[in-house]
């Protein structure tokens, strides 16, 4: 049991270093923010969360913290992502290249510009 447990561990340490790797570069060749934010989103999520689970395959006494880590990255990062990336559009930070801009649209008919009188 404990040879496939160090497999398993060895294969998920792979695959963790390797989503963590093409993260940081797609963080690096990404043209801006809100792609940038997706790369480094999926290594949060994707990489650590395999790293953990290394750990918590090869060191028994830290099930519970392991799993408990896994959980509030699970829950956290996504929420982490979507209010940096609410933040750079609420700066007026351009998207490159955009197709089209649904928030925009939004945000202009939430706030209409005020009428002048006479």
């Amino acid at each position: 049991m404990n040879l496939v447990l160090e497999l398993f561990a060895i294969a998920v340490v792979i695959i963790g270093t390797a989503f963590s790797v093409i993260g940081v570069l797609g963080f690096m060749r990404l043209p801006d923010v809100y792609t940038r934010l997706h790369a480094t989103g999926k290594v949060s999520i994707f990489g650590v969360v395999l790293l953990l689970l290394a750990t918590v395959a090869l060191t028994p006494l830290g099930f519970a913290k392991g799993l408990v880590l896994i959980v509030l990255l699970v829950l956290g990062g996504p929420a982490t992502s979507h209010a940096l990336g609410s933040a750079a559009h609420r700066l007026g930070i351009p998207l490159r290249q955009a197709l089209r801009d649904d928030l925009q649209a939004l945000e202009s008919s939430d706030h209409p510009e005020p009428q002048r009188v006479g």
